[in-house]
């Protein structure tokens, strides 16, 4: 199965999140922007895992208070000049304690500890999706086009949330794009969500 670690984004920001989207996506052309039913913030991608029985069991140890999310901004990695995925930003000072958190908890499983963990919301994807491009592999022109168009516009903001519960989704890729499904929840403790 290919898993991940995520939190649910509420409905409100969802659909300002979509509002956003669709006012960009008629002025830009070869785009692949995520379906909105897939907005998460992704805490660990791990991969083909064999086992998630084991995975399950460490990550029901995490013991961390809720964790309060401002959604803002929007940017680009690797950079605005040789963009590659779009994303949404997001200002959750102690967010990186939770990731880090959940790469300590399953570490010693085989998953690559993380150098950095840099929150964000995927929004749309160029080429193979990857942060670095394959040898070759180059930004499409709407890429270029939307760069050019969030450059030029003020930063948006999309609202305020506080996460309560984290999740471990499975997803599994089909021609449409993405299907991801949660497979089981984990409570954030506590009652003052960490700002």
């Amino acid at each position: 199965m290919r898993l991940f670690v995520a939190l649910d984004i509420e409905e409100a920001i969802q659909q300002r999140l979509s509002a956003y989207v669709c006012e960009l996506k008629p002025r830009v052309s070869g785009v692949r922007f995520v379906n909105n039913a897939n907005f998460h913030v992704t805490l660990k991608f791990l991969g083909e895992v064999a086992s998630p029985e084991e995975v399950t069991q460490r990550l029901r140890q995490i013991e961390h208070a809720p964790v309060a999310l401002n959604f803002r901004g929007a940017g680009f990695f690797p950079n605005p000049r040789a963009p590659r995925i779009f994303w949404a930003g997001m200002e959750a000072p102690l967010l990186a304690d939770l990731a880090k958190k959940v790469d300590t908890a399953l570490s010693g499983m085989g998953f690559a500890a993380e150098k950095e963990y840099h929150p964000h919301l995927t929004l749309a994807r160029s080429g193979s999706g990857r942060p670095r491009p394959y040898p070759g592999e180059r930004s499409p022109e709407g890429f270029q086009q939307l760069a050019r168009l969030v450059d030029g516009s003020a930063a948006p903001e999309f609202g305020t949330m506080t996460a309560h519960e984290f999740y471990l989704y499975e997803s599994r890729l089909a021609p449409g794009g993405a299907i991801y499904t949660k497979l089981e929840r984990f409570a954030l403790g506590g009652t003052d969500p960490i700002r």
